[in-house]
């Protein structure tokens, strides 16, 4: 058992202390993935990737409740998925007309492009992946790994159990029905 592992299990069961050491160990990989994550997000976005990993960390060593991770994999799935709500809260909070979001912020520089690039939106994806879940909850566990902690297909397939191949189909599929899902969706707001 790697040292993650077991002290994954000590953290689980309420050890302070392996939780304060666990960080040292999963700090450099957490970040890695925010980096990223946020690499993706729109440049509007001022939650910064060194903030996203210390929320996600402080959401999944809190008040745990008994949850264990089952392994190191385990545990870096949860992290994404915990990423991916404290950014798309923060994208639904930004959204409200109190935080501005009625508002388009535009940077005046002398080459200004006319044409700026749509920024994806994220509650849009969010919404879609959760349609996902409900219909297929193992392609949207694919597109999780894949997107908000950016694992490889290889890494992400072996996490969920699946061949290469099969995991390959099944990201194309996701992707295509995410895509399908969110354009047809911004045009029925």
């Amino acid at each position: 058992m790697s040292d993650v592992s077991r002290l994954l299990d000590a953290a689980a069961a309420g050890d302070r202390h392996a939780a304060a050491d666990l960080l040292p160990l999963v700090y450099n990989e957490l970040r890695k993935l925010a980096a990223v994550r946020m690499a993706a997000e729109s440049p509007d976005q001022t939650l910064q990737p060194t903030a996203l990993v210390h929320e996600a960390y402080l959401r999944l060593l809190g008040p745990t409740d008994g949850i264990r991770w089952d392994n190191r994999s385990h545990f870096f799935a949860a992290a994404a998925e915990a990423m991916r709500r404290i950014l798309v809260d923060a994208a639904r909070q930004k959204a409200t007309v109190r935080h501005g979001g009625d508002r388009i912020r535009i940077e005046l520089t002398p080459d200004l492009v006319a044409t700026l690039e749509p920024h994806e939106d994220l509650v849009a994806l969010d919404e879609a992946l959760d349609r996902l879940a409900a219909e297929d909850p193992l392609k949207s566990e694919l597109v999780k790994l894949r997107y908000f902690a950016g694992l490889t297909l290889a890494e992400a397939a072996t996490s969920l159990g699946l061949s290469e191949r099969t995991a390959g189909r099944h990201w194309t599929f996701a992707r295509a029905w995410l895509r399908r899902e969110v354009e047809g969706g911004a045009g029925k707001k």
